[in-house]
Formats: structure tokens, C-alpha cells, sequence
């Protein structure tokens, strides 16, 4: 009875997806013609070809169920074919995997058939037709190799996704990657801007991150699509070497150790993660095990990186190598536990020396950058998910008399307060809000419970052991990196996604890793002699990550083709479908720019890049000597921290007048509440920036398809102390 149940809910659960697929296909299809009613004849046709296949499969699944005996000769028959196959079945494979991410992020079919059950659909029916494939012997399908080829496709749309940004259009993608693209060029590739050589060009990212994004920046002549293919590469690959790194002792099976890195890729990238952190805890695993004479330097190195790059990270490789050492051990006997102990303290105090010694001794300046940036997000409309920092930064403005006087370096216990309070706490993002649709509670869970399912069951079953101690240190650790990050996604900037538990996740992932080596992956292994359930939670461990990603997967580069996307999307006559415009338009819109750009320069004015500053630094507009101060992250990190000091300056030099042209994304006023996404960081900037600038300026020209606008000064006098914020009123 309980089997015949089980096998009802899956043909249940089957059915539904197929019914809810046709209802897609059926929404595509209609409004095509005026055949058949509402479709044109090759529509239509092709909805009654996907109905009747969809019928098929459901038929189909029926007959695998309940009357398989009367398909053995039909299975017999398919094993045969796949035997003989020999290793072309390997190409067979290559290209079920390549197709679907082909046809969803590379045709304009992506942007048609982007229905989440029919995509659905797809997947399902490529992970059984690779599964088939994988399996050897006398089997059609095999549990193991459903688990991989899960894995595999998962990990392919979760490494396809950020090539999507890979373009040479050369105005900014999301609300910050244009300057973000200019942040990364400072380290390296400074030369390039007309800026005295000596002085200083601040800038809101941490050192971390300009090293890794900023390393392409030491070639000349480096394009922004360069550029872009090696930020997409930068958040793919050091999540793969760090599962490098933590599963290299099983490197003799490289299939094992490929597919478990893999898996690494796809758990993490459900935050995601900056790559520093990524590669500090990659150093991590690297010291675990590893000789005294490497492991200490190695910890010592990452300590130092974690607290240079932000302070929020300074104990994190402490804790984990601690987690790694003490966790992963076997306590044999009293000798053993003596070198544990040792080992795992001598390591951790490493990585608080390296966090809280080295760095006082060989200080960075850097920024604590609390939010990621929408750099894989390829569409033109500004989004507000913005970075944020923790200490007010001091920007040189054109009267050095305004520079406020610069504080004495923070102690730690200060950067925490001061982190906790200069910017509100928005704990209702923890619940499902506009910001984030399910909240951050919700997300997190979905994105772990699996894992933590896993785990459990394995410490349940004593297929891996652990004592009291050992498992105190690792829910301990875990509870702190939780709460750390619960309340930095709190944050007003923050909470867009599960960017800020980067330290939990890679908790997880290393309490699994610790898992596998103490019994994990011989059970895995053996996976078919474990109950359902728990199979079923594997797969919902490798589905989960790449379910969003598959979602996502779409192409941005076929404006030439609105017309026909329009009528197959039932968008509205005039959408854009969030396509890049034209190459002509976009050389107008840069024509337009240089034009002004030029005319402003010939009057000896000064132009303020606000935003759109890649512009400058791939040489899309020459000749323009740079303002580095009143940069658009810097400007919202400050308008969130209501600093009025900051912006003093600012304003003087607005009222001023003395810009002559301010290039910036579409400077818009409306107030909202936090039912908008990002709602509270919307007013901020509206109240800080937004109204006094366009109190002082006035719009020149507003380039809608490039999303940039350009501001000259009001030639009228006006009082605009109603304008500014109320802390900077009279």
C-alpha cells in the first residue's frame, strides 16, 4: 500500500508539471494568428505536438510504474544501444548537457520560453536522458548516477549565468557595475585617467576585491568585455578552488574530487559570495593538514586578508580551522587528543595573529563593504541594490579647507558599534518583504535545510561520529557565523539576498567536507541501500542551487528581434524585454555624450562622472580630467548613514555651481515605503542626493535607452535650503 502510494504521488506530482508546462506553451502560443482561433497554423501546431508529447510522457511514467514487465523487452533494447554506444556516449552527453544552456541563454528562444515548468520540464527530461546515459550494466536508471547528473547540470547553469554580463556594451548593466568596473581599475590601471599621479582616488571597495577584479587591469588596451568575462570568471572559479582545496585528499579519484568541488560551486553561489572570502577560506582548507611549516604561514596569511578585507571577517579562518583541526580528528587515545588539541589551538591563534597583529603592522586602508552589486543582472533599468560601509569615508572636494578632520584609527570593539549603529536595522527583512520576495529566514532555509538534513542523518546513523566537544565546536561556531550574518543582512542596503551569511555557508560546507572524509562518502557511495527520504533530500541538495539560475538564463543581445518576441511574450507594444539596444543607438547615446562632454570642456567646466564612469576608463570619452570624489556608491553608502558631514561639502559645491555637467543614471524623486524593494535606501537617496542635485541642476538630456542623463547647472538663482536634508537645514 505505501508503495502504491508513493508511486501515485509521483505520477501526481509529474502530471501537474505537464498540465502546468501545456498552460505555458498554450500562453506562448496564443495571440500568433487568427487559425484555429487565437494561433497562427505553425503555433498552433506546435502546442498540439507538445500537448500530445506531454500525454506521451505522462502515459509513459504511468507504464514505467505500475506495468514495467510489459516494457522489459523495451529496456533491454535501450541498454543494448547504450552498450554499443562505447564512448560516443560521452558526446551524447557533452551535448545534452551544452543544449539547454545554449538554447536558454545564447537564442532569443530563452527570452520566449521562460516559463519556469516548462524550463522544469527540460531539466528533468536531460538529467533522465544523462542518467540513462551514465549508467553501466544491465540498469537503466541508477540512484548514483541520477545524484550526478543532477550535479552536473545544476553546475552548468549555475556557471552560465554570470557569462550573461560577458558584452561590449559600454554603459553600466545593473544600478552599479559600471562604477564597480571603475573601482576595480584604480590598483592597477590608474594611468589610464587624467589624475595627478600622487594623490590619492578613494574608493568603496575592499582591497580584496580590487586585487581580484583589478588584475586584468595591468594589460593595455583591456576591453570592457575583457573585463566582464573575467569578473564572471572571478565569481565561478575561486569557488572551485576552494573545493579544491577542501576535497583534495581524495584527489586519486578525480571524478570524486571533480564532482565534490562542483558541488562546493553550486552550494555557495546560493549567497553569493565576494571571492576574497572565498579564496581566504580556500587558504584555510589548504593549511588543514597540512605541515607546520606550511599551515602556520598559510593561516597567518589568511588572518591577515580576512581582516584587511573586512573587519566583520577578522575570526572566521581562526574558526574554521579550528572546526577543521578539532572536528575532523579521531580522539584514539590520550597521545592522539594531545596533538589535536595543540595542533588546532597553535593554528587558530595563527589566524588571529595574522588577523590582529600583521595588520596593525602592515595596514591596507580599506572599506567594509557590507552588499554585493547586481554585476550579472544584464538590464538597463538602475537597480537599488546598493554597497554599503561601515565607516564614513573622507573625500577630497575642490576646497581643501571643507575636509573634515580624519579620526583616529577605529579599535575593533569601535568598528563593531559603529558598524551595529551608524546605519539602521531593517530586522523585518528577515521575514518576506519586497526586497527579497520570502525573506531572509526563508531563503536561507530552503538554501541549507537540505545539507543540515544530511548531516543530521549521518551523526544519527553513526556513520559519522563525533564527541560532545567536537560537536559543540561545530554548532558553536555556526551559531555565531549565523547571527553575525542575520543581523549584517538586516542592514538598510543589505538583505537583497544571502550575500551577508557568507561565513555560515562556508561553515556548512566545511562541516560537510569533514563529514565526507569521516565516513560521508563511503555511505554516499552506498547511497542505494538508504532509505527513500533520504535520496530524495540529495536531490533536492542538488537541485535546489541551480533551480534559480535556470530561471535566470536568458540572452539581452537580440533587439533586432523585439517585434516577434513581443507578440510571443504578450509584452507590451513597446518593450524593450530589458534588451541592449542597437549599436547605432548605443554609438548615438555615446555620441550625444561625447558632443556635450566636449562642448563643456572647450568652456574650460568641469564634469562630475557621477555615475557611468567606465565610460572613462575604457576610453569610451577621452580627454576629461577626473573628479574621483562624489561617486554614486559612495554617495548612497553615505546618504544610509545620514552623514551630513560628508555632504556638506557636497552641496557647497553644487550651490557653487561648480560642475558644468554632471553625467549620472535618471535622477528621480518619488518617496516610497518599504512594500518597493529597497524602499528605505530609495528615500535616502532621494532625500541626500536626488532632490538637492536636481534642485540645483536641471536636465540637459536624458538618453532613455542607455539609461543615463545629463545635468547642467539652473541658470536662475534659487534658494534650495527647502531642498536639503532636514539635518542640513537652517
Amino acid at each position: 500500500m505505501k508503495r502504491h502510494l508513493s508511486r501515485l504521488v509521483l505520477w501526481g506530482i509529474f502530471g501537474y508539471l505537464l498540465v502546468k508546462s501545456c498552460l505555458g506553451f498554450e500562453e506562448i502560443a496564443s495571440g500568433t494568428g487568427t487559425a484555429w482561433g487565437a494561433y497562427s497554423i505553425k503555433w498552433g501546431l506546435g502546442y498540439l505536438i507538445f500537448v500530445l508529447i506531454c500525454v506521451s510522457l505522462f502515459v509513459l511514467l504511468g507504464a514505467v510504474l505500475w506495468r514495467r514487465e510489459k516494457l522489459d523487452a523495451t529496456f533491454e533494447k535501450s541498454i543494448q544501444f547504450r552498450e554499443r554506444l562505447g564512448n560516443a556516449r560521452w558526446l551524447l552527453v557533452a551535448i545534452l548537457f551544452i543544449v539547454p544552456i545554449w538554447y536558454f541563454q545564447y537564442t532569443p528562444w530563452g527570452v520566449v520560453f521562460k516559463d519556469i515548468y516548462i524550463r522544469s520540464l527540460v531539466w528533468l527530461i536531460v538529467v533522465l536522458l544523462l542518467t540513462f546515459l551514465l549508467k553501466r550494466g544491465n540498469a537503466v536508471f541508477g540512484w548514483p548516477e541520477l545524484l550526478i547528473a543532477l550535479l552536473i547540470t545544476s553546475s552548468g547553469f549555475v556557471i552560465a549565468v554570470p557569462f550573461m554580463s560577458v558584452t561590449d556594451y559600454p554603459f553600466a548593466l545593473g544600478w552599479s557595475e559600471g562604477n564597480r568596473l571603475w573601482d576595480y581599475s584604480i590598483m592597477f590601471g590608474r594611468n589610464v585617467y587624467d589624475y595627478p599621479a600622487g594623490a590619492s582616488i578613494p574608493v568603496l571597495l575592499d582591497t580584496g576585491r580590487q586585487l581580484v577584479g583589478g588584475l586584468p587591469f595591468l594589460l593595455k588596451g583591456l576591453s570592457i568585455e575583457a573585463e566582464r568575462f573575467w569578473i564572471a570568471l572571478t565569481v565561478v572559479l575561486p569557488y572551485f578552488l576552494l573545493g579544491l582545496a577542501a576535497f583534495r585528499f581524495v584527489r586519486a579519484d578525480w571524478k570524486a574530487w571533480l564532482l565534490a568541488s562542483l558541488w562546493v560551486v553550486i552550494f555557495l553561489k546560493q549567497g553569493p559570495i565576494h571571492p576574497p572570502l572565498v579564496l581566504i577560506a580556500a587558504i584555510v582548507a589548504l593549511a588543514w593538514r597540512g605541515s607546520y611549516w606550511c599551515a602556520i604561514p598559510l593561516m597567518i596569511a589568511a588572518g591577515y586578508f580576512a581582516q584587511t578585507g573586512r573587519f566583520t571577517w577578522a575570526f572566521a579562518p581562526a574558526m574554521w580551522i579550528v572546526m577543521l583541526e578539532f572536528v575532523s580528528a579521531s580522539f584514539s587515545d590520550r597521545k592522539t587528543g594531545s596533538v589535536i588539541w595543540t595542533r588546532s589551538i597553535s593554528l587558530g591563534l595563527a589566524g588571529l595573529v595574522g588577523a590582529f597583529v600583521l595588520s596593525s603592522v602592515i595596514s591596507i586602508p580599506h572599506n567594509d563593504v557590507q552588499a554585493s552589486d547586481p554585476i550579472t543582472e544584464a538590464n538597463t533599468v538602475p537597480l537599488v541594490t546598493t554597497p554599503t560601509a561601515t565607516q564614513a569615508v573622507q573625500v577630497p572636494t575642490a576646497n581643501p579647507s571643507s575636509i573634515p578632520e580624519q579620526p583616529s584609527a577605529p579599535t575593533f570593539i569601535d568598528s563593531i558599534i559603529e558598524a551595529v549603529t551608524i546605519q539602521p536595522l531593517l530586522w523585518y527583512r528577515l521575514l518576506p518583504n519586497a526586497t527579497y520576495g520570502i525573506g531572509i529566514l526563508a531563503g536561507l532555509l530552503i538554501a541549507t535545510l537540505s545539507l543540515i538534513a544530511v548531516l543530521i542523518y549521518l551523526f544519527a546513523s553513526n556513520i559519522w561520529t563525533l564527541n560532545r566537544l567536537q560537536a559543540l565546536v561545530v554548532i558553536g561556531a555556526l551559531f555565531a557565523f549565523l547571527v553575525v550574518g542575520l543581523i549584517a543582512s538586516t542592514k538598510i542596503g543589505g538583505g537583497g539576498d544571502l550575500h551577508n551569511m557568507d561565513m555560515f555557508l562556508i561553515g556548512l560546507v566545511f562541516t560537510a567536507v569533514i563529514a565526507w572524509h569521516r565516513g560521508g562518502r563511503e555511505w554516499l557511495g552506498n547511497i542505494n541501500l538508504s532509505p527513500l527520504w533520504i535520496k530524495l533530500v540529495l536531490v533536492l541538495l542538488f537541485a535546489i542551487p541551480g533551480f534559480q539560475p535556470l530561471t535566470a538564463m536568458r540572452s539581452y543581445s537580440f533587439d533586432e528581434d523585439l517585434p516577434w518576441l513581443r507578440v510571443l511574450t504578450d509584452a507590451a507594444p513597446k518593450s524593450t524585454l530589458d534588451m541592449l539596444p542597437s549599436h547605432q543607438v548605443t554609438d548615438e547615446a555615446l555620441e550625444a555624450i561625447r558632443s556635450e562632454v566636449a562642448r563643456v570642456r572647450s568652456q574650460g567646466g568641469e564634469v562630475l562622472f557621477m555615475d557611468q564612469r567606465q565610460l572613462l576608463t575604457f576610453g569610451y570619452v577621452r580627454d576629461v580630467p577626473l573628479i574621483p570624489e562624489y561617486e554614486k556608491k559612495m554617495l548612497m553608502n553615505e546618504a544610509l548613514s545620514a552623514n551630513s558631514t560628508y555632504f556638506k561639502p557636497f552641496y557647497a559645491d553644487l550651490a557653487a555651481q561648480r560642475f558644468a555637467l554632471i553625467i549620472t543614471d535618471p535622477l528621480r524623486t518619488p518617496i516610497k515605503d518599504s512594500s518597493y524593494q529597497f524602499g528605505e535606501e530609495n528615500n535616502a537617496w532621494v532625500t541626500w542626493v536626488s532632490n538637492p542635485v536636481l534642485c540645483y541642476y536641471e536636465e540637459k538630456d536624458t538618453l532613455k535607452e542607455v539609461n543615463v542623463q545629463l545635468l547642467v547647472p539652473k541658470h536662475d538663482a534659487v534658494d534650495c535650503s527647502g531642498q536639503l536634508p532636514r539635518e542640513l537645514q537652517p
